[in-house]
């Protein structure tokens, strides 16, 4: 059995979840830093892909600041 798939998110929503402009939300979709697909010329993303480009991100601010510290 096919696991059912999760409701995209428009970039509305995704702008909301991560409280930034919808612009910037284009901009890193269409950069490649933001993990979306298009559907008919429309950006939509998961929410399961955020998550993880939340977490990601995160992780690298961690790692960066620890880095500036011990400089």
């Amino acid at each position: 059995m096919t696991p059912a798939l999760e409701q995209a998110l428009t970039v509305k929503e995704v702008a909301v979840v991560l409280n930034v402009d919808e612009k910037t939300i284009y901009r890193l979709a269409q950069k490649g830093n933001l993990p979306g697909f298009k559907v008919a010329g429309a950006w939509r993303f998961q929410r399961s892909d955020l998550l993880q480009w939340i977490s990601t991100r995160k992780l690298q601010t961690v790692a960066l600041a620890k880095q500036k510290s011990t400089e």
